[in-house]
């Protein structure tokens, strides 16, 4: 694939994700930071080139591996945007079982259910985009 046309389909994915898991946010938690947005684009399509690669994958396979991506993702931003710059934008401390109050198995299992529907959207855009 020639590497403007993989930035391009990049930067779509990245978009979906980015929007997609701000307005996630928003209806959450009722508000959002724009590292959230970073932060749901990367997954995004950190998520569509991992399903895509293991498309034989069954959705509980899916579902686990993709719940490690994005709490691995959002414990690496947590460390730069909450711990490093100090700017609070969550804090899961009350949470059972949290690390550093970055992320914890609550969300973590949130994480699984999304991608229920994440997978189904990849592998859709997966024909589309090549």
């Amino acid at each position: 694939m020639k590497k403007s046309l993989r930035l391009r389909n990049d930067c779509i994915l990245f978009s979906i994700g980015g929007a997609g898991y701000a307005l996630l946010e928003i209806l959450w938690r009722r508000k959002t930071h724009w590292s959230m947005a970073v932060t749901g684009g990367t997954a995004f399509v950190s998520l569509f080139r991992f399903y895509k690669h293991f498309s034989k994958m069954n959705m509980l396979q899916k579902c686990i591996s993709g719940s490690a991506i994005i709490t691995a993702l959002e414990y690496c931003c947590g460390c730069v945007v909450n711990l490093k710059f100090k700017l609070n934008v969550w804090d899961y401390s009350n949470c059972r079982l949290n690390f550093k109050g970055q992320i914890c198995p609550f969300y973590s299992t949130l994480w699984a259910f999304l991608c229920i529907p994440v997978s189904v959207l990849c592998t859709s855009l997966c024909k589309k985009i090549q």
